[in-house]
């Protein structure tokens, strides 16, 4: 991960340039490492469920959601065209993680489902892998998770939109243009 140029200048209030310059640095290294090694472990776990990586994440993103949803939601949520996520939903289907339904309020609609057996299975080995997870969080005060919350949720949200501008054939702009 490269840090955009704006973020490479002092802030005032925070602290001098040199060290925030510094931080930051190290910040974008350890994000790195960090992306690397859940894109190695995520497929350690796709691996133990006979599951390809993308379909284990869309997996977890549907666990997510609050019911059903359409195979154009499941495209929104991965970032892929809506066919390439009908075939991601076929293969989750054939390995029997999610199941197609009409929904009730407009039978032309189809939804796509979790079965709760195999969101269960899944949500069994999360916990069993997560189990010392919570323990790194011990020594923090409620503000020191509230920041690390806040920390992931605009993560998440410029993952997502660089996602979209990769896919979507964007080019650099500007400002996302990194020193070297």
């Amino acid at each position: 991960m490269t840090l955009p140029m704006s973020m490479s200048m002092s802030r005032p209030g925070n602290t001098t340039g040199a060290r925030r310059s510094r931080l930051l640095s190290e910040l974008a290294t350890e994000s790195r490492r960090c992306m690397a090694l859940y894109a190695l472990f995520n497929q350690a776990v796709a691996d133990q469920l006979n599951l390809h990586p993308t379909d284990l994440q869309c997996l977890n993103l549907l666990s997510l959601e609050r019911g059903p949803v359409t195979t154009g939601r499941v495209a929104e949520l991965t970032g892929l065209t809506t066919g390439s996520a009908t075939r991601l939903v076929d293969r989750l289907e054939r390995a029997g993680y999610v199941a197609r339904q009409r929904d009730a309020g407009d039978r032309r609609r189809v939804l796509v489902a979790t079965v709760p057996e195999k969101a269960e299975e899944f949500g069994r080995m999360w916990r069993r892998l997560s189990g010392d997870w919570y323990a790194l969080f011990e020594e923090l005060g409620d503000d020191e998770l509230a920041l690390l919350i806040g920390h992931m949720k605009r993560t998440a949200e410029f993952t997502a939109t660089q996602t979209a501008r990769l896919r979507g054939g964007a080019p650099d702009s500007p400002e996302t243009e990194t020193e070297t």
